[in-house]
């Protein structure tokens, strides 16, 4: 999956697995991490890799790391689905599709966000104006939030599936840890529920994690980047924090089928996103 942030790539993935692999927000660039979505079936296995949203216009150590880890993850694929929003390309298509090219990998073009248009007739110049811009063996419109044309563009993929050995074990759906996903739906809750307040330097990470017969136990710390963001995070007299921490268990036990039991912190780490240490520390070694 390779396009800009905020094209859908996270809700495409989450749709073809059936299962929430990756979060979803309104906010730009919420996938910081490369992460794989797993479709088992009994004749093929589909490994689709989530990315964050190329961008360019920012000198920052992690949106640099954000930028790698998206690039790199297209070495060795079969296949990029280069996505795009219906509503209209803009300059920040055009520097992904760059470096798609310079991957020189076959390429599907797949328009999203169909549900958004106006009118169906404005769907045909939108499908004339973007195949244009590029080489693409297939152009599919589609929605992946309303499951539109869905299955058409998944019938496409297997079809371009080489042949070859069953990677991972049929039940599973992702290469993540439990820990990793922990911490991805308590920053989702963050990034939803803080709405415009939400401070873009928010970070996870589960020091603990116990599992029990019938319950999960997490302690989590929420990293900030400044002590007035601490405030944000926390709410008056904790309430935000006991509303983001309920919101993530729900989701986490409808996730794993689990009871969960979490213990959030938040705490202040300067500037932690221009630290090679701190982003080490937190899990983007790989694309440092």
């Amino acid at each position: 999956m390779i396009g800009r942030p905020n094209t859908g790539k996270s809700t495409l993935v989450n749709a073809l697995v059936h299962e929430k692999i990756s979060i979803v927000t309104s906010k730009p660039q919420t996938t910081r991490h490369s992460i794989l979505g797993i479709l088992t079936e009994p004749e093929v296995q589909v490994v689709l890799v989530d990315t964050p949203g190329l961008h360019g216009g920012s000198s920052r150590l992690i949106n640099r790391a954000m930028n790698r880890s998206a690039t790199a993850s297209m070495t060795g694929a079969d296949l990029a689905l280069f996505m795009v929003d219906a509503t209209g390309w803009t300059s920040g298509d055009n520097h992904a599709l760059e470096r798609l090219q310079e991957a020189g990998i076959p390429a599907f073009l797949v328009i999203n966000k169909l549900d958004l248009l106006k009118r169906r007739e404005d769907l045909l110049p939108v499908l004339e104006n973007f195949s244009a811009r590029g080489d693409f063996a297939e152009v599919i419109p589609i929605s992946a939030r309303r499951g539109t044309n869905l299955e058409r563009l998944l019938d496409t993929i297997r079809q371009s599936m080489p042949l070859g050995p069953q990677l991972f074990p049929p039940e599973a759906k992702t290469d993540r840890s439990m820990e990793f996903r922990i911490a991805e739906v308590l920053r989702e809750k963050m990034l939803s529920m803080l709405r415009q307040e939400a401070p873009y330097g928010l970070a996870v990470e589960v020091l603990a994690l116990e599992k029990r017969s019938d319950l999960i136990l997490a302690d989590a710390v929420i990293w900030v980047e400044r002590e007035s963001h601490q405030g944000i995070v926390v709410g008056r007299h904790g309430e935000q924090i006991k509303k983001i921490s309920t919101s993530a268990r729900m989701d986490l036990e409808a996730i794993f089928s689990r009871r969960f039991y979490l213990t959030t912190h938040v705490k202040v780490k300067e500037n932690w996103g221009d630290s090679v240490r701190a982003l080490r520390q937190l899990g983007y070694e790989e694309s440092l």
